[in-house]
């Protein structure tokens, strides 16, 4: 009978049952010490499992061959450890090399056995998984999104996924990549001079989607508690440690929903998926935590994080969100030392200003020292679709501030009444033509309801602890940067 095949993880959570049987482990190498002891590791979990070589016992062009990198299939018994740290190791009885280590070009690359710098880790984005950093972050990132698809699943939402290729714009912002399969070298033009999207493949113009929101909204009329998880896209040129073009939202949405339930819901939400990250991926927070440690001791004193990683995720969890209206926030401030004192690069002046990561920060991370949700933003900065308040200044939006980050989720009570829906349409030179499904739903049983988007990346950063959202998607899309 051959022997049981194992990952590292599964292993290592429950070695009792296998302990004194032949295995089978595979994975790639960390470390190979003293021509005896290798460290092997498979990607499921941040820990090493020591392999025990009897090297009198194996061939010398095998051992040779067996270095920093290579994958490896063995066969061993497991054993309780003599050494420190483990608690089992594997007396190897058979050694496979399954992929030969080129060790001139692994020397050229981040596989070589030393640190590198994020930068060079994002230039091989390819080969960065293996590494403990990015190995634990892409495995909370997973169980992040699991976590996500389970909450709404245990409360009886249904999952749409809304289109990629849109001919809406969401947010009115502009800021979109359009998609044509026409011959760029020969365009076809009307009379006018202009580009004739008529002959183009969906006969009009279309681009990637910004927000799947509109589209989920029209399910929810439906089937009441949706949410859709998808990649959405943003031609921003910013190249900033915050900026992606492409990146992948959370958006809920429910029928007879208000602002204050909105609010709830995400709350809940936002405490159940950081929960689940604590409770399943305990090595990798640790691991993470000790890094951000490191980390803060490289800051000023007064730029350093008044709380240590897994302890600033417990305390979110803990906390109940503080909740600000604008009108709130903006005498807060207006009147801060910050502001008086022109430390703020954008001051806050007057009422209707639209508040910058700088300022959320500083309700969050100074003034209030938790989670914050500010709500009733001025109707001029916020999108056409959001409900007007009875004052006639404010919409019924709200965002999630969290520390170190800034907005987390952005949401609203959405307009249910037609006619105003259709008025503020006007005024904000939305094309009523081009979202006549939309507006169709405000007429056939419209009801109040509500809803949210979250960055996933942006709540990776805040749980992982890493600064750039670079390093908390796979293969980042960048301005002039598509590699991969």
């Amino acid at each position: 009978m051959s022997a049981m095949r194992k990952t590292i993880n599964e292993l290592l959570s429950d070695y009792k049952k296998v302990l004194h049987h032949d295995i089978t482990v595979q994975g790639w190498v960390r470390a190979f010490r003293s021509n005896r002891f290798i460290a092997l590791n498979d990607g499921s979990t941040i820990n090493n499992l020591q392999i025990v070589v009897d090297f009198e016992k194996f061939d010398e062009n095998i051992l040779k061959n067996i270095s920093t990198a290579s994958s490896l299939n063995i066969v061993g018994e497991v054993v309780e450890s003599q050494g420190a740290g483990q608690n089992i190791e594997i007396i190897a009885k058979k050694i496979q090399i399954l992929g030969d280590n080129f060790t001139e070009e692994r020397d050229k690359t981040i596989l070589q056995p030393k640190k590198h710098s994020l930068e060079v880790l994002r230039e091989q984005a390819h080969l960065r998984f293996r590494t403990n950093l990015f190995g634990a972050v892409f495995r909370v990132r997973s169980a992040i999104s699991f976590a996500i698809h389970q909450f709404f699943n245990q409360n009886q939402f249904f999952y749409m996924n809304t289109p990629i290729i849109t001919g809406a714009d969401a947010e009115g912002a502009g800021e979109m990549f359009g998609v044509t399969n026409f011959d760029l070298n020969n365009i076809p033009r009307d009379e006018n001079g202009d580009i004739d999207f008529e002959q183009d493949f969906f006969g009009k113009k279309t681009n990637l989607t910004v927000s799947g929101q509109l589209n989920v909204e029209t399910s929810m009329m439906g089937l009441g508690r949706v949410y859709t998880f998808g990649p959405t896209f943003r031609a921003e040129n910013s190249n900033t440690t915050r900026h992606l073009a492409e990146f992948w939202m959370v958006e809920p949405e429910v029928a007879f929903n208000n602002l204050e339930d909105n609010i709830d819901l995400a709350e809940d939400f936002l405490k159940y998926v950081i929960g689940y990250v604590l409770e399943n991926c305990k090595d990798d927070l640790e691991f993470l935590d000790k890094r951000f440690a490191e980390e803060q001791k490289q800051k000023p004193e007064k730029d350093r994080a008044s709380e240590g990683l897994i302890e600033k995720l417990e305390n979110v969890i803990k906390k109940r969100f503080k909740r600000v209206s604008y009108t709130e926030a903006i005498e807060i401030l207006k009147n801060s030392k910050e502001n008086k004192k022109g430390k703020f690069q954008f001051p806050i002046e007057d009422w209707g200003a639209d508040l910058q990561s700088e300022h959320e920060r500083y309700l969050v991370e100074k003034h209030f020292e938790s989670p914050v949700v500010l709500f009733d933003y001025p109707k001029e900065i916020k999108a056409f679709y959001m409900k007007l308040n009875e004052d006639g200044k404010t919409v019924a939006a709200m965002d999630v501030l969290f520390p170190g980050i800034g907005e987390i989720i952005g949401g609203s009570q959405r307009e249910e009444r037609y006619d105003v829906l259709s008025e503020k349409m006007k005024t904000m030179n939305v094309d009523a033509h081009e979202l006549w499904w939309y507006l169709d739903t405000r007429k056939f049983g419209s009801v109040p309801h509500a809803g949210f988007g979250l960055g996933l990346e942006r709540l990776v950063l805040f749980v992982t602890g890493m600064t750039n959202i670079r390093d908390v998607i796979p293969f980042p899309r960048t301005p002039k940067n598509a590699e991969f």
